[in-house]
């Protein structure tokens, strides 16, 4: 299975993970400071700004581009509970 390294910089950490893993799974596992209020209805509270590794990232669906293009995010910009590892070098802080 194709594996991938993620770093979250806002707290320096970087792991390794297999590829189809959603970049959420991983923060909380971390700790790193990508909130979400998905659980609660909350939609576009993940919002990931991606510094590195953008084409290692599952495209974006039709809904997360409308959520993102909702909250006005930057085009490096995606939702952590829907963008999944592909492989290669990644790494993200919170937008």
């Amino acid at each position: 299975m194709a594996k991938a390294t993620i770093t979250f910089e806002d707290i320096n950490v970087t792991v390794t993970v297999p590829a189809g893993t959603r970049v959420i799974e991983i923060s909380e596992k971390v700790g790193a400071g990508i909130t979400y209020g998905c659980r609660e209805g909350d939609c576009g509270t993940c919002i990931m700004q991606v510094t590195e590794g953008w084409n290692n990232l599952s495209e974006p669906s039709v809904l997360e581009d409308k959520i993102l293009r909702d909250n006005y995010a930057g085009k490096h910009n995606r939702l952590a509970c829907q963008a999944q590892v592909l492989g290669g070098k990644i790494s993200v802080k919170p937008a």
